[in-house]
């Protein structure tokens, strides 16, 4: 037989798998705004690096295709050579002998249907296409465009007042986002290349712990215009709308038809994640500008919207999307089953459930089940579980927010596709059944389940709360004119409503049920765009200067991340699970900062797009 070594046969490999997780973070951190051209001939290149060469489909094909994607990525291709590669890439991708050229060459196939102006452009115009620049990731990706590297070199140096200036500049709820954001600035953060991204919302998090955003004054208003707008809503994107408005002159009525201002970050989400008293820091700040008054108990239906749009100068329309949706399942009407919004939103006003000895089950699996299923253990339930039809990574809740519904003891059956409720002689849910399922084909990203040759599964159930999407009353508004598409409200790109000269809507209205820092964005844009309809183009200053970077720390580090009080302690009350972060933690995680506002591309782009 002879001897066998154990010793790798490529004694390279060890290496090359660190120089491949090192490429790994690097595509991580693709930037935005990238040319969707390069992009491909760069996968393809790194696709180049993965073949043996064995078969001639992969050993010719893919350098010819490389060299025609590097002729139109430096605008030296006609449209004759685009055929000749679209051709080449079907073929390897039909006759390629292994996963490495089939995946090269779908990709090309698939980066030739997403990005098709693109390649015309390149093709015919001999310039990428409009928009294609790349940006400061963190300040690009958050929905509000909020200056990041700005707000966090203020707080490294030691200036936590001008970090809240500087974040209400564009967004006026530092201390929301601070505590419940999902921080889509963290995403493609450069720093992922060195060790892992900036903890942004832990260092946010750190500021307004340190200044509560009620103690930092809020800018004066410009001077008075005469013009008068209504908004109608007093969530995060009406109020947003509100805030910036009046910071421009102009007078704002806000109209609110609950009793409390807030919408869905005081009528969904539970204290435990945004306590009350933090919220309020935020609504104590922007409540305190002289031109802005809110109504509460004050709702709007279709004839008073007419009635805004004839009294004032404009109306913005940010009514969220509210209303919880129900399944229509046999058995949903008995009692004990409810919408997870409407019980989100009893709590909103102090209504807490009692649910001592009962067995929960959360029908979804969305931020909203993890948030209802969270409360129901704080409720006292004997079990809460949270029954889903896909698989556990499928869920579109937080990571984190699954892993601390499972600490705290919520139990995830996952591929169950609710069949049933069961109901007792007096009309009470007892029992949830459920089809198990079995994972099939990708379809929009995500495995489709299908039904299992298995049994109903069943799960005792005195409580079911149902979190499968939110809805927005639209009739009273589309009888006043507003149009909505599956009950969501139209609008242009600049949100203005069709039909209307002076009316505007924005939001979970008009996209769905999103996140708050983007129902933000698009009550910035909103205030933006009807500052320019009535006649003015107005600059603000935020009260806060930009400090000059320092020297970048490319040293790798540990990311910060923001400790939680213990599951056994915290799944037994409602206060806030989230520690603060120490002075010690916030400076070095501050240090991690690139500072790509000042190296890199931030210095030769200027105001980024969103921006005043």
């Amino acid at each position: 037989m002879g001897r066998i070594s154990v010793k790798p046969a490529a004694k390279a490999d060890g290496r090359i798998g660190e120089f491949a997780a090192a490429l790994s973070r690097r595509a991580e951190a693709m930037p935005p705004g990238a040319c969707p051209v390069g992009v491909v001939l760069g996968q393809l290149q790194v696709s180049l690096a993965q073949t043996c060469g064995k078969c001639t489909p992969c050993a010719q094909g893919m350098p010819k295709m490389a060299k025609i994607l590097q002729d139109i990525a430096q605008f030296k291709a006609d449209e004759a050579a685009l055929r000749e590669l679209r051709a080449a890439a079907e073929l390897l991708r039909e006759t390629g002998d292994c996963a490495v050229g089939w995946q090269a060459a779908d990709m090309v196939l698939a980066g030739l249907e997403a990005f098709p102006e693109e390649f015309a452009s390149h093709l015919e115009a001999g310039q990428c296409a409009a928009g294609t620049r790349q940006t400061v990731p963190c300040t690009m990706l958050c929905p509000a465009h909020v200056n990041v590297p700005a707000y966090i070199a203020l707080a490294a140096e030691g200036d936590c007042a001008g970090a809240v200036k500087m974040i209400r500049k564009d967004n006026p709820f530092p201390t929301a986002c601070a505590m419940i954001c999902e921080h889509p600035c963290e995403e493609r953060c450069r720093r992922i290349m060195v060790d892992a991204p900036v903890n942004i919302r832990g260092l946010k998090k750190y500021i307004v712990d340190t200044v509560p955003a009620n103690t930092v004054p809020v800018p004066r208003p410009l001077p008075a215009t005469g013009k008068r707008v209504a908004v109608v809503g007093a969530g995060p994107s009406g109020l947003t709308c509100a805030y910036f408005l009046g910071l421009m002159g102009h007078e704002v009525t806000v109209f609110e038809q609950r009793q409390q201002l807030g919408g869905m970050m005081r009528y969904g989400i539970p204290a435990y994640r945004f306590p009350r008293q933090r919220l309020d820091e935020d609504l104590q700040a922007i409540c305190s500008l002289p031109n802005l008054e809110v109504r509460t108990n004050s709702p709007i239906d279709g004839d008073g919207l007419k009635r805004l749009a004839g009294e004032y100068d404009a109306t913005y329309v940010a009514i969220g999307a509210q209303g919880g949706k129900m399944l229509t399942l046999p058995g949903s009407d008995a009692a004990g089953v409810m919408s997870a919004v409407d019980l989100l939103e009893a709590i909103g006003d102090g209504n807490y459930p009692n649910f001592t000895g009962k067995n929960v089950v959360v029908i979804g699996g969305g931020n909203v089940a993890m948030d209802c299923a969270r409360t129901s253990v704080r409720a006292g339930a004997q079990s809460v579980t949270v029954a889903y039809r896909r698989r556990l990574e499928d869920m579109t809740a937080l990571p984190a927010e699954v892993e601390a519904a499972i600490a705290e003891g919520v139990e995830m059956m996952c591929l169950q596709a609710p069949e049933r409720i069961e109901v007792d002689a007096a009309g009470a849910a007892f029992a949830l059944l459920c089809q198990p399922q079995r994972i099939g084909a990708v379809k929009r990203g995500r495995p489709v389940p299908e039904a299992a040759d298995k049994p109903l599964l069943r799960i005792p159930a005195d409580i079911a709360l149902v979190a499968v999407g939110q809805a927005i009353e639209s009739a009273p508004f589309e009888e006043a004119g507003l149009e909505a598409d599956r009950t969501y409200f139209c609008a242009d790109e600049f949100l203005q409503a069709p039909g209307f000269s002076n009316v505007y809507v924005g939001g979970d209205c008009q996209w769905g049920p999103r996140t708050v820092i983007m129902a933000i964005g698009a009550g910035k844009a909103a205030a933006a765009n009807i500052d320019e309809a009535l006649g003015f183009c107005h600059q603000l200053d935020c009260g806060a200067q930009v400090p000059p970077a320092r020297s970048n720390n490319r040293t790798p580090y540990g990311r910060v991340q923001v400790a939680e009080r213990p599951a056994r302690e915290r799944r037994g009350d409602f206060e806030c699970v989230e520690i603060p972060v120490s002075h010690e933690e916030a400076m070095q995680e501050c240090g991690r900062c690139l500072r790509c506002d000042v190296y890199g591309i931030g210095a030769l782009t200027g105001k980024e797009r969103g921006a005043w």
